[in-house]
């Protein structure tokens, strides 16, 4: 296998040539929200051409290895640049044999988690060895070129939150990490919760985003200028999906949120294909991406945990947040 280095190089190569490539999966994102140094990637060759990856963030619990998933990421699972044309047998034949090379070649940890692309729907090669799966669930807007026709499939409620809110706010764009981080902080603190991601890792992957031409805070202020809600979205040649919303509570019923998923799928139209508002277990936030005129996404939450302290101790943690 070729070194960490090398690795990493050619991983580059294959993305940039790639253009369902997840925006999760850019070497740019993961040195943002990994940091350089602690994450790596499997790459799968036949003769000189790579035909599938698999990046993945390596840290530690109770001073033992473990693979998850880092912060802000759905998905970073296999991705496969399958043969044109190639049959249903002959692809499940590939996706064994590729994840077979992936699966041996992870470095040993006590504990590992991937979440796959809802693309990905095999997983029996891990299975075999040991894996453990659960399902999730993303809502998408499959597809946002006609503007006209996604606003047609809101629901009743949501068109008059976004009618209600062009009366009430301003359409902003581009607040600046700090100002974005500080009012999430402040959203979370009025429901009684804690922000769970550091500003410098949000400060990282802002600049990369922007860099990269891949990312925008869009935000609504009203006549006082004051901030009803902001969301921090970002993009592939695919997809835009709805990264970080900060809402605040005290201005929740001028229905901004809404208004600006619609800005933010207007933009979007001619750019990319869907919009994904990245899912939630949660029920009234399914019930809220619902009735945007999405359809309901499984993906994949593959598992194992082989440490019998990790097991313990990921007994007491749920799920959703390791």
């Amino acid at each position: 296998m070729n070194s960490e280095e090398e690795r990493k190089v050619l991983f580059r190569q294959f993305c940039n040539s790639e253009k369902n490539m997840p925006v999760y999966a850019n070497p740019w994102w993961l040195d943002a929200v990994c940091e350089p140094s602690n994450w790596d990637v499997l790459i799968f060759s036949v003769g000189d051409e790579p035909v599938a990856s698999m990046p993945f963030y390596l840290t530690r619990r109770l001073m033992i290895n473990v693979i998850k998933m880092p912060v802000f990421t759905q998905a970073l699972g296999p991705y496969i640049k399958y043969p044109e044309e190639i049959s249903p047998q002959d692809k499940l034949g590939l996706e064994k044999k590729i994840f077979s090379f992936f699966i041996e070649n992870l470095p040993h940890a006590g504990a590992q988690f991937h979440n796959f692309h809802y693309s990905v729907s095999n997983w029996l090669p891990f299975f075999w060895k040991g894996y453990r799966q659960s399902t999730r669930y993303t809502y998408i807007i499959d597809d946002i070129s006609n503007t006209i026709r996604v606003f047609d499939n809101f629901s009743y409620a949501k068109k008059k939150n976004i009618r209600k809110a062009e009366k009430e706010v301003k359409i902003k764009f581009d607040m600046s990490a700090s100002e974005f981080y500080e009012h999430h902080r402040n959203t979370l603190r009025k429901q009684n919760r804690k922000i769970v991601y550091r500003y410098d890792t949000f400060e990282r992957l802002y600049q990369a985003a922007y860099n990269n031409q891949a990312g925008r805070i869009i935000y609504a202020v009203d006549g006082s200028s004051v901030i009803h809600s902001a969301i921090f979205c970002v993009w592939d040649r695919v997809s835009g999906y709805n990264l970080i919303s900060s809402i605040d509570n005290d201005y929740r019923s001028s229905g901004s949120s809404s208004l600006l998923i619609w800005e933010l799928i207007k933009m979007l139209s001619g750019k990319v294909q869907k919009f994904d508002f990245e899912g939630s277990m949660d029920e009234p936030v399914e019930n809220s991406f619902r009735q945007f005129g999405t359809t309901q996404h499984p993906y994949l939450r593959i598992f194992r945990i082989d440490n019998p302290i990790l097991k313990i101790a990921y007994s007491f943690i749920p799920r959703s947040t390791v």
